[in-house]
């Protein structure tokens, strides 16, 4: 294996030893396999390619102080792949299938598993695709699952660092009642555009407003969002957000550490009122937000003074970070050790 410099590893992809896999035919699921090949071979009318019956999840592993391997939350992902199951008619892979196939994935690619204090981590992904042939517009009948792990860095370059974004009402993420709470390719592909125009314009990341009235927070890019005021921790509530594990496991902590908790439409105006705030997901864990700009309304929210992420972020980014390593008790259960 050629050498990697893991404290300077990008969000990308390199290639690791083994995949997982796992066919769903004649209305079962079969026996997990073990490939070394990077490629899957799929009929050219699969369901995925043409009507996007595809699903997939993100998740990480890391190398902790104790030298032990740990996963987050691996239950909340099979539940969120099963919803998304649900919402595209696909077979939901059972949680016990699900979590069987990380533990292997990850046992048998634990040398690419990054060493502790690097700031890098093992990153999964589960990757769900209909592969039986139909040119009719209706659900397959055959499907794979898949899962594969690769070494990562921070998913922005600066890690926990403050970034901006940019407001946009000319593009929308997903629709009210469409696929939004789904974690399906379709919505990526409805934000690259948006993404792109961001970043022509010198900000790290698009901010969405909802689609129906362009009033209220919906997500920034392809993170859920969280303002803090008031020793409270505020996060949208909305029928085209997906439903942020690390979200989540924010508010949670958040209460734990003694602040209050709200879920609720956000309107663009209260942006003026945090104290904080921060885009939260698998990828990025917490990336705080130093400012947001409107172009179309001209104005600015600023949270960020000095370009420092603020106390209370810092202290939600800390304590979770502890738990995902061993480091603090795990006393919700969260933490799967990969033995």
């Amino acid at each position: 294996m050629k050498e990697i410099d893991w404290s300077n590893l990008a969000f990308g992809y390199i290639p690791t030893d083994y995949n997982v896999r796992c066919y769903y035919r004649n209305g079962a699921w079969g026996e997990v396999e073990v490939s070394s090949s990077e490629t899957i071979d799929i009929h050219m009318a699969a369901t995925c390619l043409h009507y996007g019956q595809e699903a997939f999840e993100g998740q990480k592993a890391f190398r902790c102080p104790d030298g032990k391997i740990r996963a987050f939350r691996l239950e909340e992902n099979a539940a969120r792949l099963q919803s998304t199951c649900r919402g595209i008619l696909m077979p939901e892979v059972p949680t016990e299938l699900f979590i069987e196939m990380v533990r292997r994935v990850v046992k048998l690619n634990e040398r690419f598993v990054p060493p502790y204090e690097s700031g890098a981590a093992l990153y999964l992904r589960p990757l769900l695709i209909g592969t039986g042939a139909q040119v009719g517009v209706r659900p397959a009948e055959e499907y794979l699952f898949v899962i594969f792990v690769t070494p990562v860095g921070p998913y922005f370059k600066g890690g926990f660092a403050t970034t901006n974004y940019v407001i946009t009402r000319e593009f929308d993420r997903a629709a009210p009642h469409g696929t939004g709470t789904y974690k399906v390719g379709g919505n990526y592909a409805a934000s690259l555009r948006a993404n792109k125009w961001a970043h022509d314009n010198g900000y790290s990341c698009e901010f969405y407003l909802d689609a129906k009235e362009k009033k209220y927070i919906d997500e920034c890019g392809a993170a859920n969002f969280f303002g803090i005021r008031d020793n409270t921790y505020i996060t949208p509530k909305s029928s085209s957000i997906l439903p942020s594990i690390t979200n989540k496991s924010l508010q949670q902590i958040a209460l734990d550490l003694g602040y209050k908790v709200e879920v609720r439409p956000i309107p663009e105006e209260e942006l003026a009122t945090f104290e904080e705030a921060g885009a939260c997901g698998t990828a990025a864990v917490i990336s705080p937000i130093g400012r947001i700009d409107d172009p179309e309304k001209n104005l600015s929210y600023e949270f960020s003074k000095d370009g420092k992420p603020g106390p209370v972020s810092e202290k939600l980014y800390t304590k979770l970070r502890n738990i995902q390593y061993g480091i603090d008790p795990d006393i919700h259960g969260w933490i799967t050790v990969i033995e």
